[in-house]
């Protein structure tokens, strides 16, 4: 049985949710003169990329991208970033991802930043799912979805138009 799809953000929608999440960001901040934004590739990477103009226009804030790469279904493995350590070493960092859903990405990614002093750690979904099987939370979200284990919310980063949907 195919079962429906429904759109749960639109482009508009998203555009206004990582609006909200950087005035978040910036708020918790507001004395930093630099955060680094690590996105999880592909789509919390694609988040940041969207954070970084927008906290920029609000704020006097420096913004340094970091694309943080792992093996969603085996992220055990090696977590790689696209910054060295001592590039975010004392500093303000904020982990991205499109979805949190049982919060193994995040959970590992947090693990991967732990090995570095850090300023202030935060993390930012666009979507949590409240699945979580580790002791992981969003510090930023945009929008907090009750569904069953069995539906997924897939997040789209197109050139017509960005989207979330339910299937």
């Amino acid at each position: 049985m195919k079962t429906a799809v429904q759109t749960i953000l639109s482009h508009e929608d998203i555009q206004h949710k990582i609006r909200r999440i950087a005035y978040q960001i910036y708020e918790s901040n507001v004395d930093e003169s630099e955060i680094i934004l690590a996105g999880v590739a592909l789509n919390g990477y694609a988040i940041a990329e969207r954070l970084k103009p927008i906290l920029e226009e609000i704020s006097e804030i420096k913004c340094t991208l970091c694309r943080v790469t792992m093996n969603k279904t085996a992220p055990q493995g090696t977590v790689e970033t696209s910054l060295q350590p001592e590039a975010y070493a004392n500093k303000s960092l904020v982990l991205i991802d499109d979805v949190l859903n049982s919060g193994t990405t995040l959970i590992y990614g947090v693990k991967h930043f732990l090995d570095v002093p850090l300023k202030q750690f935060k993390t930012a979904v666009l979507v949590n799912r409240n699945h979580k099987k580790y002791p992981v939370k969003a510090d930023y979200k945009g929008i907090s979805l009750s569904t069953s284990l069995n539906e997924r919310v897939k997040v789209r980063f197109k050139p017509e138009g960005d989207y979330a949907i339910l299937e």
